[in-house]
């Protein structure tokens, strides 16, 4: 099984931009979809966005026309642009890749993930 690395969070203030990445240690052209994951203090994980093979994208609702899922095949990395942060949107942030989008099983074990932190 590969390994999962997220990384670029950080503390931002409200209406600030990250962005982040997910390097994966296997070819991620192999999965069906991969996709971001958020998970607050005290909440279940949440998608928040997922792309297909196809280049299909998925958005949760609070995100949509603010974040951007995309990624790279040949750096083996998927990438999420947040603009225009909120409060509500702090958390912890995970990739994988899930079976299909609309579904909560995995190809990965969780990786560490990385915190996002909005000030408002």
């Amino acid at each position: 099984q590969g390994q999962l690395v997220e990384s670029g969070g950080g503390l931002v203030q409200a209406g600030g931009s990250l962005r982040l990445s997910c390097m994966v240690t296997r070819s991620i052209n192999r999965f069906p979809a991969w996709a971001w994951y958020r998970q607050g203090a005290g909440e279940q994980r949440e998608l928040v966005a997922g792309i297909t093979s196809d280049d299909d994208t998925q958005y949760g609702d609070s995100v949509k026309g603010r974040f951007t899922i995309s990624r790279d095949n040949a750096k083996n990395t998927v990438y999420l642009q947040m603009n225009n942060l909120k409060p509500d949107d702090t958390g912890v942030y995970y990739c994988n890749a899930p079976v299909r989008l609309e579904v909560s099983r995995v190809f990965f074990g969780w990786g560490q993930g990385t915190q996002v932190t909005v000030s408002s």
